[in-house]
């Protein structure tokens, strides 16, 4: 069946990725009034979300940002199935690194280096930044069920300079590395709530005390890496421009969880710029500490 899913699918989604750019958004609207109006997909939670988390608008232009939210929505689902076929150099025009030398300035320290996101704009062309850096890109992701789609999209990462490494493998993963060597950038999306068991550390998320993953945080102290936040604005549709802020150079030296906060920090900025653009389908906030 897996394999039945697969050759079904991905021809689709092939030559989707291959349309213009503009025929490509014809299609995102499409997909956008079928995913809002008719679907209704998760409309329930992203509401519920906003209203928890931007409590000072009013119900109307928490209404607009939830509309600009399910267009981007679609669009970021088209543009994941562009990075299969869109070139090195079409890449590079629609996703721009601002700062990219802050970036060479790490590298030139010799550590490897911790790429925190989150799920905001579009976080999957963080690829790009691969094809800029002589480190080696890896990207800690979650398995996909399809082991036929899961080696797919690994093989189509290949081609930017970047390793998926699944959650269960990254620490042996770092260790490896480390002990060879072996300069690497690891990116990780850490806003998603962890699981309960996983529970280990709380923060102030949009103003809600929130379970926070710790793991980037524990890493890089244990490694010692120069600890960065990638800060991506969307400028128009299609196109995107990313900041490096520096988190810290010296983790080992900062309190315990004071790497995650200062990330929390970032994102929660980052949302309140344009909080059409934040990933609001996740139930993030669906551990509270008043539970």
């Amino acid at each position: 069946m897996q394999f039945l899913a697969f050759i079904i699918a991905y021809p689709l989604l092939w030559i989707i990725s291959i349309l213009p750019f503009r025929i490509f958004y014809w299609i995102s609207d499409i997909v956008y009034f079928i995913v809002y109006y008719i679907i209704r997909y998760r409309k329930e939670t992203v509401r519920n979300n906003l209203k928890i988390t931007l409590p000072h608008l009013s119900n109307k232009e928490r209404l607009v940002i939830e509309k600009k939210f399910y267009q981007h929505f679609c669009d970021q689902f088209m543009e994941m199935t562009k990075t299969m076929t869109i070139s090195h150099k079409e890449l590079d025009k629609r996703f721009k690194i601002i700062n990219l030398e802050l970036m060479k300035e790490y590298e030139a320290k010799g550590k490897s280096i911790m790429l925190l996101a989150s799920h905001y704009a579009n976080w999957e062309w963080l690829v790009a930044l691969n094809l800029k850096m002589s480190y080696q890109g890896v990207a800690v992701y979650k398995k996909i069920a399809n082991r036929y789609f899961d080696k797919r999209i690994k093989d189509i990462r290949s081609k930017y300079n970047t390793e998926l490494v699944s959650t269960d493998k990254t620490i042996p993963l770092m260790a490896n590395n480390n002990r060879k060597g072996i300069l690497s950038i690891y990116g990780m999306v850490s806003d998603q709530s962890p699981k309960t068991v996983q529970i280990a550390h709380w923060e102030s998320f949009m103003g809600i005390e929130t379970p926070v993953h710790i793991g980037p945080e524990l890493l890089s102290k244990k490694y010692n890496l120069n600890v960065v936040f990638a800060k991506i604005k969307k400028v128009k549709r299609g196109y995107y421009e990313v900041t490096i802020v520096p988190i810290t150079d010296d983790a080992k030296s900062l309190p315990n969880y004071e790497i995650i906060h200062r990330y929390i920090k970032e994102v929660e900025k980052q949302i309140y710029e344009a909080p059409e653009y934040y990933f609001w389908t996740h139930k993030r906030w669906k551990h509270q500490q008043n539970e």
